[in-house]
């Protein structure tokens, strides 16, 4: 089961549970502020998609997988959801929609479309990988460290949200190895036959 991070309504909860699938390299803790915004008259769960947080490591990261992680999820629940899918999680969410629709009373889809993608994330992968955590003591250390490889102050920001460093030594919350070897699964697009005729949100 993948680990959940409930934030409960705020007020009587008269809409139906909002569940959060994050994109690559994140996490459910990533959603944390906009969920509890959300959060006022229902019940939000942000997840942790597998290889990522603190959920379950598996040796595929296919759509079809993170698609029965969610549908898992959902059924706990025992009712139809509403549910959001940011670029990674966002195509998990497509896939759930097309293969279990009647989990879903109404898509949310944000940075992503269902098409195979050309661009190459390994070289993310291989900037974390490239850390030597052994040396690691603080944050500020990790960053520079980092920063090697990663320009981007904000890109480098959002690594480091996945950096336990309360671990000795501190560890990438993140299945490197098998994001790395499954890229090609998670830049592309399953092509599921199918539809799904219950409301649906693109954000770009």
């Amino acid at each position: 089961m993948l680990a959940q991070i409930l934030h409960p309504a705020t007020e009587a909860a008269s809409q139906p549970t909002l569940v959060i699938a994050h994109g690559l390299y994140g996490s459910g803790r990533n959603w944390g502020v906009i969920a509890r915004r959300l959060a006022d008259r229902r019940n939000v769960i942000a997840v942790d998609m597998r290889n990522h947080g603190d959920s379950p490591r598996s040796a595929s990261h296919s759509y079809a997988d993170m698609s029965a992680d969610l549908a898992e999820v959902i059924g706990t629940l025992g009712a139809t959801v509403d549910l959001l899918g940011h670029s990674m999680g966002g195509k998990a969410a497509m896939q759930l929609a097309l293969t279990h629709g009647a989990l879903i009373r109404r898509l949310v889809v944000a940075d992503i479309a269902p098409v195979a993608y050309t661009h190459d994330q390994t070289r993310h992968v291989d900037a974390m990988a490239g850390v030597d955590l052994s040396q690691i003591t603080s944050r500020t250390q990790a960053e520079s460290a980092l920063s090697a490889s990663v320009e981007d102050p904000a890109l480098r920001a959002f690594f480091l949200q996945s950096l336990d460093l309360k671990s000795h030594p501190p560890r990438w919350k993140l299945n490197l190895p098998v994001l790395k070897a499954e890229m090609p699964k998670i830049v592309g697009w399953p092509g599921t036959a199918g539809s799904f005729d219950q409301p649906t949100l693109f954000l770009t």
